[in-house]
């Protein structure tokens, strides 16, 4: 998780096209022949865009940007401390 790419993900991304992306990296890690170096990068998109969708959401609902992305920041090292 990256939240410089995450920022830059919400600033210039709709949701609809990070959805649309998620789903194709989603599809990649499917191939038999993905190598796990593969598999990391395309692990650590799929990170960082789901944060980017989950920042859309919390701005959305009222939050400022700053504070979705690091309510964000905070879920995933509460998760990683766990």
């Amino acid at each position: 998780m990256k939240l410089p790419i995450i920022r830059q993900f919400y600033q210039t991304q709709t949701p609809e096209n990070l959805e649309k992306t998620l789903e194709v990296l989603e599809s990649f890690t499917e191939f038999r022949g993905t190598t796990e170096e593969d598999m990391n990068v395309a692990g650590e998109l799929i990170t960082n865009i789901c944060g980017a969708l989950e920042v859309h959401a919390s701005v959305q609902s009222g939050m400022s940007e700053k504070d979705a992305l690091n309510s964000f920041a905070q879920k995933v090292l509460g998760s990683i401390d766990k």
